[in-house]
């Protein structure tokens, strides 16, 4: 997969499929979109694209008090790659940007720029100044942009959101968690001479408790106390999977 930041960096990207978003956690529900992404630019002979927002738009926008994210940046990377994704647009999201209209941002960034040829959205899907661009603007206003809505996405009846997964794991219930993200809960950081291992501040961790767990692709337990996480590895780059 590639990655590129920023628009000014994007090269010539064949008949592109593209939806927008933070896509936190990479669910079950993100999943069944990004797949009919992946299919849909397949069907063109074209390249998949996902375009993301870093830093979280809330933290821009001075509203990331309490904030916790099921996936930072890279763990957003990895999961969007494993899903067969061709390219991962990430938007640096500052105060001029989060200004655009939504007419600027369609009209003259992913068409302009991108050159996307159709988009797939989500069914509660805003963009643009004060989220004031939807499915109906798309549709009405953009005849030339082939756009398809996807439904919210339910497992065995339960809502599949990022804020019903973020409970799930604050309270340490990763088998409900992992069942509703459709894959393990990944934790990507660095863990020092002591197996102390950080990551990004805004990072969702579970409830303090020991956990069975994939460190850097071997079986091991972790350790989480009061914030921290407690490893065997040390001084490396380290991926957790729960």
């Amino acid at each position: 997969m590639h990655i590129i930041y920023g628009f000014d960096s994007v090269p010539k990207i064949s008949h592109a499929v593209a939806t927008v978003g933070s896509y936190d956690g990479v669910h079950s529900g993100h999943k069944v979109l990004i797949e009919q992404v992946i299919a849909y630019a397949k069907r063109r002979g074209g390249e998949s694209v996902v375009v993301t927002f870093e830093p979280h738009p809330r933290i821009t926008l001075g509203k990331a008090e309490g904030l916790k994210l099921l996936t930072t940046l890279e763990e957003k990377a990895l999961l969007l790659e494993r899903l067969g994704v061709d390219y991962m647009v990430v938007i640096p999201f500052d105060i001029a940007f989060s200004r655009l209209s939504h007419e600027e941002f369609i009209e003259k960034y992913l068409i302009g720029k991108l050159g996307i040829e159709e988009l797939i959205v989500g069914y509660n899907h805003h963009f643009g100044h004060n989220k004031s661009g939807d499915y109906n603007y798309l549709t009405s206003q953009q005849p030339n942009l082939a756009v398809t809505q996807i439904e919210q996405q339910r497992v065995e009846s339960a809502k599949v959101s990022s804020t019903v997964i973020r409970t799930t794991i604050e309270n340490g219930d990763i088998r409900s968690a992992i069942h509703l993200l459709g894959h393990t809960y990944i934790i990507i950081g660095e863990s020092n001479e002591h197996g102390v291992f950080t990551t990004d501040r805004y990072k969702l961790l579970p409830a303090d408790g020991e956990y069975t767990a994939i460190v850097n692709g071997t079986e091991s337990s972790i350790t989480i106390c009061n914030g921290a996480i407690y490893t065997n590895a040390k001084s490396q780059k380290v991926v957790i999977e729960l």
